[in-house]
């Protein structure tokens, strides 16, 4: 790899060990990647908490110990400075308030506050979501950031048009060290055209459908990059969202283009550039219903929990949620559970969404998500959600059935215990 004079500088330790080791990793991983050099990045959205018990034991030797092992991948423990770039902390596996629910061990619960505190003497900011974009991390066009986290990958590419593959704890760690990332993959302008056209020819409007649409597609095209036409409606956040989360759950889409929607793509000649060899792949109903029939991973219809929010719920999504359990009460044998990322959990609060959430009896709950934690409440068989990502997750990793609906469908089962959907 070519490098830069402050590069090499940092590649010898120039400005202390930690670059180093960061700079070191980050060409190993370039060179492996086939990148010819590195790109300067200003926003890392990584993983650095120590919060799980199969790496807790790295901590009783400090926290540079588990930096140094986990994100930069060093044998040495090296002492870490602050962050060279903005960098933020993405999804873990405790809610600070709710970690006594989630059934966590205190001294876990503990163990990452204490964590928590030296990264953000550090300079990492606690966003603690799988959805930044949510809180404040919005790249601009064209922007190179790295990121991990694979649904919030696909936002960042698609809609906000910045730059970024689907990194690691290892490559994140180095890059907010150094703000350099491997220039390669979706930072390269000519590896962003599409290569798939799926032509839609049924509405697609509610949050499910873009669900379906997004689980449908991923599967259709792997990693490759679809084009949309034929959508009549334009989505906003929250459905785009649930798209991109369930194209790269059963696929692997780090990116898409939806003409007039979304930014590098004003038309369909622009999604495709100089690709012309496109494959043509068809959503219809026959499309929809053995999609949506396929996320459906459950017999038994009574339902023990609710999950609601992955990718994290916006605050649109939090008042919805509120207005559709006002006056009401969850089933004495289901238990709710709302994600959302602190800060919207706090926005809630005071718009007294939380207050009517609780009332009916659920939970809100941030920072962390089942799939991530592997906490659900004691005795749980069979999950309910309003996401295809968590649909298509959660029963493999905690040997659950499934049901996915609508947000009212789940809403309306917590209320009956009973599933209420169409499956």
């Amino acid at each position: 790899m070519r490098l830069s004079d402050d590069e090499k500088a940092m590649r010898d330790g120039a400005h202390g060990a930690a670059k180093a080791r960061a700079m070191d990793l980050l060409v190993r991983y370039g060179e492996a990647l086939g990148a010819e050099r590195l790109v300067e990045t200003n926003n890392v959205a990584g993983a650095f908490n120590a919060s799980t018990p199969s790496i807790a034991h790295l901590a009783e030797e400090g926290f540079d110990k588990v930096y140094s092992e986990l994100n930069l991948d060093s044998d040495e423990t090296v002492e870490i400075p602050h962050m060279a770039v903005p960098t933020c902390q993405l999804i873990t596996g405790i809610d600070n308030r709710n970690w006594q629910t989630q059934g966590v061990d205190e001294k876990l619960a503990e163990l990452q506050r204490r964590s928590e505190q030296y990264l953000g003497a550090r300079g990492v900011n606690m966003m603690a979501t799988c959805t930044p974009y949510q809180v404040g991390n919005v790249p601009v066009k064209g922007e190179h950031c790295a990121w991990m986290e694979s649904s919030a990958v696909i936002y960042c590419n698609s809609v906000l048009g910045a730059r970024t593959n689907v990194e690691g704890k290892e490559s994140t760690g180095a890059a907010a060290l150094t703000g350099r990332i491997p220039y390669w993959g979706y930072h390269l302008p000519e590896n962003r055209f599409a290569t798939h056209l799926v032509d839609i020819d049924i509405d697609i409007d509610e949050m499910a459908d873009w669900g379906v649409l997004g689980y449908f597609i991923g599967f259709a095209v792997g990693e490759d990059i679809p084009a949309l036409n034929g959508i009549r409606r334009q989505p906003n956040l929250v459905k785009l969202k649930h798209f991109g989360a369930a194209a790269a759950s059963s696929g692997g889409v780090e990116m898409y283009h939806i003409p007039g929607v979304t930014p590098e793509a004003a038309s369909m000649e622009q999604a495709f550039g100089p690709n012309r060899d496109k494959q043509v792949i068809r959503f219809g109903a026959k499309e929809r219903r053995e999609t949506y029939e396929r996320l459906q991973c459950a017999t038994e219809r009574k339902v023990d929990f609710i999950m609601l929010g992955c990718p994290h719920n916006s605050i649109e999504q939090m008042a919805l949620i509120a207005q559709l359990l006002e006056g009401r009460r969850i089933h004495p044998d289901v238990a709710l559970w709302v994600h959302t990322p602190h800060a919207i959990r706090q926005m809630a609060e005071r718009s007294g969404y939380n207050a009517i959430i609780e009332a009916a009896g659920g939970v809100v709950m941030s920072d962390t998500c089942p799939a991530i934690s592997r906490k659900l409440p004691p005795g749980v068989r069979v999950v309910a959600t309003d996401s295809a990502k968590q649909a298509h997750y959660l029963p493999a990793i905690a040997k659950v059935e499934g049901w996915f609906g609508s947000l009212a469908d789940c809403v309306e089962t917590a209320v009956s215990g009973e599933w209420q959907g169409a499956g």
